[in-house]
């Protein structure tokens, strides 16, 4: 059963305010006051001196699992938002593997479910790796990226772009972290949605209840009910969506972790994992719990899976 050995994150250290991001992009008045009012977005992490591989290589050396089993990764998973990250020229994945020293490991993009595009990763690892019939075998998915396109700043009448990364050390078993049950949703009609210019007002009033309905069909894949989980790790779109989607799931909204939603803003595929860090940290998964990740991706892809801590 596949199950996650490690998950691990960079924030970088330079917090920068919705409002300098607005200005930046010459967006009205009315969405920096929404932003912040209703979405409860404050401020995102940027890294304007590091690159996209120092920024994911920083994630994967949080990673204390990988220390000495660098010769058992068989796969590098790049899951990515958008099909070009980097200007022409630069390589990041290949670098980030020569840089960490994983001389095994078959490595390659994902890019088809955007920002939901993470989930989508540990779940094909673990059939990866299945597959190869290896016990100790190992997979490793990256997630996050830069805002290098001034199209990427904000996604309109949503959320605030931020460059934190994280990493996830994926194992074909394992008795803790055990992905449970995965479930994906592609709305099709959406797929011009990509990148956001504005977003499709048939979208935004879909996008919760589709949401709501993805998380109960990976809670009946896993067999267990949306009310058994402990806790949800969401993308970091913004707390209002959140609110009404948990209304429709019938939980109380204090059960999606929520913290880093005014200090990371939305940091593409990586959401659920730095989210999965920092709820350890603050001692809300503890052994045993059932706990959910959630992700949707523009264009439209809507993802959850469930796991046991």
């Amino acid at each position: 059963m596949t199950a996650l050995l490690d998950v691990g994150c960079h924030l970088p250290e330079l917090s920068v305010d919705v409002g300098d991001i607005c200005a930046a992009v010459d967006a009205p008045p009315r969405l920096l006051w929404t932003f912040r009012r209703f979405y409860g977005l404050e401020s995102v992490r940027r890294d304007p001196d590091r690159d996209l591989r120092a920024t994911l290589t920083a994630a994967v050396e949080s990673l204390s699992e990988l220390r000495g089993n660098e010769h058992r990764v068989r796969y590098v998973i790049l899951a990515r938002t958008v099909t070009t990250v980097t200007p022409a020229g630069e390589r990041p994945l290949e670098d980030v593997c020569a840089a960490l020293g994983l001389p095994n490991a078959v490595a390659f993009t994902l890019t088809q479910h955007a920002c939901a595009t993470g989930l989508l990763g540990v779940d094909l690892a673990g059939q990866l790796l299945a597959a190869d019939g290896d016990p100790d075998a190992l997979a490793l998915v990256l997630t996050g990226e830069k805002v290098f396109n001034p199209t990427l700043q904000i996604i309109p009448e949503s959320t605030v772009m931020g460059e934190s990364t994280a990493a996830c050390l994926v194992a074909p078993g394992g008795d803790r972290d055990r992905l449970l049950g995965y479930a994906t949703r592609t709305l099709g009609r959406y797929a011009e949605q990509f990148p956001p210019q504005a977003l499709d007002s048939r979208f935004l009033k879909e996008h919760n209840e589709v949401l709501a309905d993805v998380i109960r069909d990976a809670a009946t894949a896993a067999g267990v009910g949306v009310e058994d989980l402990a806790l949800i790790l969401p993308h970091n779109v913004n707390r209002l969506s959140w609110s009404w989607t948990c209304q429709l799931l019938d939980i109380p909204l204090e059960r999606v972790f929520l913290d880093n939603i005014p200090v990371t803003g939305h940091c593409f595929t990586a959401d659920p994992f730095i989210n999965h860090v920092h709820a350890r940290r603050a001692g809300r998964l503890r052994p045993g719990d059932l706990y959910l990740m959630a992700a949707v991706g523009l264009g439209a892809t809507f993802s959850a899976a469930v796991l046991r801590h």
